[in-house]
Order: C-alpha cells, then structure tokens, then sequence
C-alpha cells in the first residue's frame, strides 16, 4: 500500500480525452485523502504522428508505445487508457490481469518497477455501479443493448455478478453472435444469446431489467435507443451514457416508475476502482460521486 506521503503522477490516453471528468474527479479525491496527485490526459488527437512499423505515418499503436515508454522514462506512475487504445495497448503489456485478459481490453496500466501492469476498471466499475444504485436488481434474465465498446465491460459485468440468462442486442448482428458466444465460453453456467433487434419486445417482455451501452442519448446522438412502451414499471433500466446524465432513456424510464441506474454511477465505479489501483488506498466513492455530479452541474 502507498503512504500519504508519496506523489503521483498520472495521465489519460485517448482520443478527444481533453474533456474529461476522470483527472478532475482523482486530483478532488487525492487532495481529500492528503496524497500529492497530478493527473493530465494525453490527446492522441492533438499529438504529432508517431511512424509506425511499416514506416507509415499515424500509427496509433505507434504512438501508445512511445508514450508509455516516455512515461516509464518520465517518472509516471500510471495511465488510464481509453478509445481506442483499450485493445491496442495489451502488446505492450508485461503482465495482464486475469480479468482484463478475458475481456481483451485494458483501461488501466500500472507502472511498477519498470514493467507494465494492465487492469480494467471498466466492469468493475459497473460492477460497483449495480450494487450502489440498485442493490436490490434481480439478474435472473437481463436484455443488453450493445456490446462495442464499453458493452463488452458491462456484459462481462452483469455475468459476473451472477446474471442467469443475459440477451445481447446490437446494430451489427454478427458482434453480438461474437460477443455472446465468447461469453458463453467464460460463463458456461449462465444463458448468454444474442438476438436480432427486432427481437427485443420478446426478450424485454421476460426480463427483469435493461442495460443500455450504445452512444444514443449523448449530447451529440440525442434521442432514445427503444420504445419506452416496451418497459414496464416492474423493470429496473440502466443507461452507460452519461452525458447527459438524465438522457431520455433515464428520464422516460424513471417518470414510468422503473428503478433506474444513470451512466454516473459507472463513471464514478470505474474511477474509484482505477484510483485505488494506482494508490492503494480505496477512495470515498459517495464523495467521489458528489464531485462528478458537481462537474456535471457546472457543464465542465
């Protein structure tokens, strides 16, 4: 475990990272607890293309590494990573831990005696998620639109927190054959199908709840991934977006009495979790969710 008296230096890598609310939340949370904590995201965006292998310019994998490495060189204690290094970034990895090793998808990398640790918080984080804002959610039978991207995390999530019979739906049909059957594989006592979307009134009408992970509600794809009309109030509903937080979703299954977990509460898990990755201290999650909603608030 690290003392107080340690600083840390750590950083986010991703694309359009810039905005995030992730540095924000550790530095509030570390000055709390008394630790010396710089966090800085590193946007591939803004950054000169690093040569890849083949010469070419722009290589993504390219510029990960020489990052990282810089950041060993640099004294780093840590990076998270996000879109769309998550998968690329595992080659690069000494030691992986054995869940992110099933998922195939790092978001956290620890530097740790020269080496590279890699950790992910992303199903974790919904792990924590779930139990905080609807402790008391059946799993029984659970319907998941989407599974690119942080679907992936919150399926592997729900499974692992003892879902029986989980039914992935996704724009792209064969990804969810894909996903379901690879989790099939790691879950073999759980159900895991997939299903076409046209299948959802069917499979919504016997589930006790509905995670949505697709980008529909988002400030910049606004709307609603389904007809309410196909949730009852009996059904708890779950929304990965969270910006905004009350996206229509929230807002429609909430008004429709549905007990409902808004994408805040996997925001927060996921950076809770990372945190006490890179110190060893476990955070205040309540305190840490008060900031996020205080960021939210003040449009940051």
């Amino acid at each position: 475990m690290s003392s107080p008296s340690e600083s840390y230096l750590v950083g986010l890598i991703g694309e359009g990272v810039t905005p995030s609310l992730t540095p924000p939340m550790h530095e509030q949370e570390a000055g709390q607890l008394g630790l010396r904590y710089l966090y800085r995201p590193v946007d591939l965006s803004t950054l000169v293309p690093v040569d890849g292998d083949d010469g070419g310019p722009g290589d993504t994998a390219a510029q990960l590494r020489e990052l990282l490495h810089r950041g060993r060189d640099l004294g780093f204690n840590a990076f998270n990573i996000t879109h769309p290094c998550k998968q690329l970034v595992l080659q690069f990895l000494d030691e992986v831990s054995d869940d992110a090793a099933r998922l195939g998808a790092v978001n956290t990398v620890l530097i740790r005696d020269g080496k590279f640790v890699g950790h992910n918080t992303d199903f974790s984080g919904f792990t924590t998620a779930l139990a905080a804002g609807l402790p008391s959610a059946a799993l029984d039978s659970v319907v998941q639109l989407g599974v690119g991207g942080a679907g992936a995390a919150v399926a592997y999530a729900l499974l692992k927190a003892g879902a029986a019979e989980l039914t992935l739906i996704d724009l792209d049909p064969a990804r969810a054959q894909e996903r379901a059957e690879a989790l099939g594989r790691l879950f073999p006592e759980a159900l895991v199908t997939a299903a076409p979307a046209a299948g959802l009134p069917a499979a919504l009408a016997e589930a006790d709840g509905l995670v949505h992970a697709t980008p529909v509600g988002m400030h910049s794809h606004p709307g609603l991934p389904l007809d309410l009309d196909l949730i009852s109030p009996d059904q708890w509903v779950a929304d990965v977006v969270y910006r905004p937080l009350e996206t229509e979703l929230v807002l429609g299954a909430r008004a429709k009495g549905c007990a409902v977990l808004d994408g805040g509460y996997m925001a927060v898990g996921q950076a809770v979790d990372a945190f006490e990755l890179i110190t060893g201290i476990r955070p205040d999650a309540r305190r840490m969710r008060e900031h996020f909603l205080d960021l939210i608030a003040r449009g940051l």
